[in-house]
């Protein structure tokens, strides 16, 4: 299921805070880049940061969980979780979050 124009348009136009962001058709979903490294994810009509140990607490304090799916029969998560909606309407506060999700791509990145 591809990704609805009008969608991709309000994300990149959510991360213009943060910077430009190019988003690739994935699995049905999307993947959102910052300077070569994917730092989101869109899935369905919800939008998922890069998260780690250290910023999963602040999703979860939100009331927000990781992105799940279910392969071969199996549950799985990934690394990355909903954004909060208030974060939709707070472009500033976003860019934080888009920020801290980019250094967690990056922090990965270099561990390979």
């Amino acid at each position: 299921m591809a990704i609805p124009d009008d969608f991709k348009n309000f994300v990149e136009d959510l991360f213009a805070g943060f910077g430009a962001v190019t988003i690739r058709s994935m699995f049905g979903g999307g993947g959102v880049f910052h300077e070569g490294v994917m730092i989101a994810i869109i899935a369905g009509a919800k939008l998922y940061l890069k998260a780690d140990e250290t910023s999963c607490p602040d999703f979860a304090a939100e009331g927000k969980g990781p992105f799940r799916y279910e392969a071969r029969g199996k549950a799985a998560t990934m690394s990355y979780w909903e954004v909060p909606e208030r974060l939709y309407d707070d472009p500033d506060d976003f860019a934080l979050w888009a920020r801290k999700a980019h250094e967690i791509a990056l922090k990965g990145k270099k561990n390979r």
